[in-house]
């Protein structure tokens, strides 16, 4: 079975925390699972920057990209965090191999709003390299770099990231591994199992806002992309992992359509 699994930064930014998840990660890969992780790190970003004295300024919940906080993108997202977390899943008995989607062109993006500066927006994900080092054993962990044919660098949002190399990749599953509990309907209670069209729904209701909107976004697209099934679930949960790829019930499953109850 194919999995993706995406980190929020969040959760990587304690040794504690990233110990803890590597270890789950690397004993789901130990039996058998083909499994790629991407991580976002924004928090790590925002730190790294306001040490520096750069102002961090988000447009729609993107980052505005500018030459010197690309620089800073490569440092920490693809640099820092990234190796810290490789570093973690082989400490943790994995075989991790640190990624962008610069390398061998494995996720394609173009300038998403030149008022954003080099912020991307996928374009192509190429699977090939995912596939070689899943088939030998290899634990690929991406960063969301991305570039283009003419060598442009672009600071791409790290769950659009993961769905592009979701689909890509073929994986079965994408899990979202949050800072929240799972997604919560009007009276503020976790879903246990979403359909598409609820989440459309919540969505245009004005209930699923700001970065769980973009979650749930996300998350359709991997959905239409072929993916069979989407978690979001809290990060932080005891063995979440575990229990998530033994199908029970924490967080909330998404799915594209009607759920049948015996």
């Amino acid at each position: 079975m194919k999995v993706l699994v995406k980190l929020g930064g969040t959760l990587l930014d304690s040794a504690e925390s990233r110990q803890r998840l590597a270890a789950q990660i690397a004993a789901a890969s130990g039996r058998g699972i083909e499994m790629v992780v991407v991580h976002g790190g924004g928090k790590q970003m925002t730190r790294y920057l306001a040490e520096r004295g750069i102002e961090s300024r988000f447009v729609g919940g993107l980052r505005v990209t500018n030459p010197e906080t690309l620089d800073a993108v490569l440092k920490v997202f693809a640099g820092s965090v990234n190796h810290e977390l490789v570093a973690s899943l082989n400490r943790a008995g994995a075989l991790a191999v640190g990624l962008s989607g610069i390398d061998a062109f494995l996720v394609e993006a173009g300038q998403l709003d030149p008022a954003l500066g080099a912020v991307g927006r996928v374009t192509k994900s190429n699977p090939a390299l995912l596939v070689l080092l899943t088939a030998n054993g290899y634990l690929p962990v991406v960063a969301c770099v991305a570039g283009d044919r003419q060598g442009q660098i672009y600071n791409v949002n790290a769950d659009q990231m993961a769905v592009a190399c979701a689909t890509a990749f073929g994986a079965r599953q994408l899990i979202f591994l949050t800072d929240v509990e799972g997604v919560l309907d009007g009276a503020g209670r976790v879903r246990p199992v979403l359909t598409a069209a609820e989440s459309r729904r919540l969505i245009a209701d004005g209930v699923a806002t700001g970065g769980m909107q973009a979650k749930l976004e996300a998350a359709l697209a991997a959905l239409a992309g072929g993916v069979e099934q989407v978690r979001i679930a809290p990060g932080a949960a005891e063995g979440v992992l575990e229990r998530v790829l033994a199908g029970g019930g924490i967080g909330t499953r998404m799915v594209t359509g009607e759920v049948r109850t015996a």
